[in-house]
């Protein structure tokens, strides 16, 4: 990895910044990196998205947030993308001993991701409790850098939006790294996780810095991980070439708990 991409990952794997304080002004910037994107401003489901058959139990996300005073919904500039935010990350829903798997629905197909719940059990927990309450359906990849990553989980589709809440880093140690496929938390520095995570599109191993907690491997569907690592792309509002100028991103998530 060059020192130029070095410099990107450490600037650009981010997230997070509360969306309140997004303003319209910034809306208008995100736009026109997207100007040359279909009117569609929600991924459409691909015809060749069809459901992976995956056996195991549906995980009941009811008690990730109990108090529904912990939440808010939120629009945005363009009176059409309204989503859920809470002020707190969920309650512990799941058994970190226990193994999940996901099926992330993509506008180019379908991915597998073995959730890896006894390294990273907060972070599986919190992606699973949002998954569950569907706040990665119709969202945007965001980013995308060939050969590198490709990032998602802002409901705004901005690169600055998230759930509304923080919460600690479970970073990798000696048995994990950022091998092709990796499945990681996007972040704005130490210990600032919300929804937004990343895919690695090549063996990242010793390249990047192990900053970002690693909570799932790709086990099917990479095929369609590297398509979307080669959607096109223009200037974002930092002016990296990462902004998709189609909108590609997620229909929806399936969890299950296996046996």
């Amino acid at each position: 990895m060059s020192l130029r991409r070095s410099s990107l990952v450490r600037r650009g794997l981010v997230s997070l910044t509360a969306v309140a304080v997004l303003t319209s002004s910034l809306f208008g910037v995100a736009s026109v990196a997207a100007q040359d994107a279909t009117p569609s401003t929600s991924p459409a489901a691909s015809p060749a998205a069809s459901p992976v058959a995956i056996s195991g139990t549906p995980v009941d996300v009811s008690g990730c947030w109990p108090d529904a005073t912990t939440s808010q919904w939120m629009s945005m500039a363009d009176g059409h993308t309204i989503f859920e935010q809470w002020s707190t990350p969920p309650q512990m829903v799941i058994d970190p001993a226990s193994h999940y798997t996901a099926v992330i629905h993509t506008t180019a197909g379908d991915v597998t991701v073995q959730l890896l719940a006894s390294d990273a059990p907060v972070t599986v927990n919190n992606f699973i409790c949002l998954a569950g309450n569907g706040f990665y359906d119709k969202t945007k990849f965001h980013r995308i850098i060939a050969g590198f990553v490709v990032q998602g989980g802002d409901p705004t589709g901005t690169g600055m939006g998230g759930p509304g809440y923080q919460f600690a880093d479970e970073l990798p140690g000696d048995g994990l790294d950022y091998t092709a496929g990796t499945l990681a938390m996007a972040n704005a520095g130490a210990n600032t996780n919300g929804s937004q995570f990343f895919f690695t599109l090549a063996d990242l191993s010793g390249q990047l810095p192990k900053n970002y907690t690693i909570f799932g491997k790709v086990i099917g569907g990479m095929d369609i991980v590297m398509q979307l690592g080669q959607t096109p792309v223009g200037a974002s509002p930092t002016g990296e070439a990462s902004a998709p100028t189609q909108p590609v991103g997620i229909t929806g998530v399936t969890v299950v708990q296996n046996p």
